[in-house]
């Protein structure tokens, strides 16, 4: 965390990081309801299938735009890393899909709001999957910057430059 805070560059590939994850989360919020309204795909299905299309568009933008330096790597050996990496944040937001989806929309139907009560599955399905994609972002995040792209010096030049002034 501190590479973030102390390290200009860390913090623009932390925010483009952001930037690609957000673009993600869209396709992600987007194929879970589509699939739940119009397949009548179960949340853990429909989130476990929109979370595989935003892994696809993230691993892509990621490379070519966040950390367009680590394409030195091998594709395949780079996909592999960031699939393991999104793999084990798939088993992280499963759970929370599975068990903390049931807890909120009992909590929402039972409030005496008369809107969350019409739409609490609705409610609880997309605040269920907007905690768990920002409770995995930040695993994939460190993981994948200490990992899938580790090619990519912490230090660019210009920071050398600076700190041997």
């Amino acid at each position: 965390m501190t590479m973030i805070l102390h390290n200009p560059d860390e913090r623009v590939r932390f925010t483009k990081f952001a930037i690609v994850g957000a673009a993600g989360s869209v396709i992600d919020i987007v194929m879970m309801n589509l699939l739940v309204a119009l397949a009548g795909a179960s949340l853990v299905l429909a989130g476990s299938i929109s979370f595989i299309c935003a892994v696809i568009s993230n691993f892509t933008w990621n490379r070519l735009w966040t950390y367009p330096e680590s394409r030195s790597k091998p594709l395949m050996g780079q996909l592999f890393q960031f699939g393991m990496v999104n793999a084990i944040g798939l088993l992280i937001r499963i759970p929370i899909l599975k068990f903390g989806e049931p807890l909120l929309d009992v909590y929402l139907e039972n409030l005496p709001i008369q809107v969350a009560s019409q739409h609490h599955t609705f409610i609880s399905h997309n605040i269920t999957l907007a905690v768990a994609i920002g409770i995995v972002m930040l695993w994939n995040f460190f993981v994948n910057r200490y990992w899938t792209y580790n090619d990519v010096a912490i230090n660019s030049p210009r920071i050398k430059r600076n700190q041997q002034q």
